[in-house]
């Protein structure tokens, strides 16, 4: 998983901002106050939360540290559910049968239909279980630089949202033009050219 893994993908952030107070106990309610719940929600699609590091399955601030040296370390876990369309259309055809043989009809409505899809994918998000998906964090609050461990932007887009949930502190994706923005010796003027450039094609 994550720091443990072979291979690595991950987005850099510049945190805007610091907090008022101490920021290890900030950090710390954040976290408690927005941990994955414990218990899975049977008919939630889409569960996100924070996890320790240390115990991704079992989210547990009290038990498990998210201070590592001088970084802050804890994961982004999101459980999902996800029904496959081949297992709703076997159980539509199923159930279409039944209603037709209950009605004596060879046929039955559209909104026949829709009413036995809305039944079938309540009945499968019950008994769905979610896939969760680990993201490692770690965030080096002095230097206001975080690295999320993807690059995918669905996992991105809800860090970003989890974050500024918890902290109330906007993280800013780094790339080249908020690079030069946020981390670069640039004076204004500089950074107003460098905004201002495009890209430039090369052909053969």
């Amino acid at each position: 998983m994550g720091f443990l893994s072979a291979t690595l993908s991950m987005s850099r952030y510049h945190i805007l901002d610091t907090f008022d107070t101490e920021p290890m106990e900030q950090v710390r309610n954040g976290l408690i106050q927005h941990a994955i719940p414990k218990t899975e929600n049977e008919y939630e699609e889409i569960s996100a939360g924070w996890t320790p590091f240390e115990s991704p399955y079992l989210p547990d601030f009290d038990q498990f540290s998210f201070i590592f040296g001088s970084y802050f370390l804890f994961s982004l876990r999101i459980d999902k559910k996800s029904i496959p369309a081949k297992l709703v259309h076997k159980q539509m055809a199923i159930e279409i049968e039944k209603k037709k043989a209950d009605s004596g009809r060879d046929f039955i409505s559209k909104n026949e239909k829709s009413e036995i899809k809305e039944t079938i994918m309540d009945v499968l998000m019950h008994k769905m279980p979610s896939i969760p998906n680990v993201y490692d964090v770690l965030w080096d609050y002095e230097a206001k630089t975080l690295f999320l461990l993807t690059t995918q932007k669905a996992a991105n887009e809800f860090f970003e949202t989890l974050f500024f949930k918890s902290f109330h502190l906007k993280p800013v994706r780094l790339f080249p033009y908020t690079l030069v923005e946020t981390k670069s010796a640039f004076s204004s003027t500089q950074k107003d050219r460098i905004l201002t450039l495009t890209p430039l094609h090369f052909s053969r």
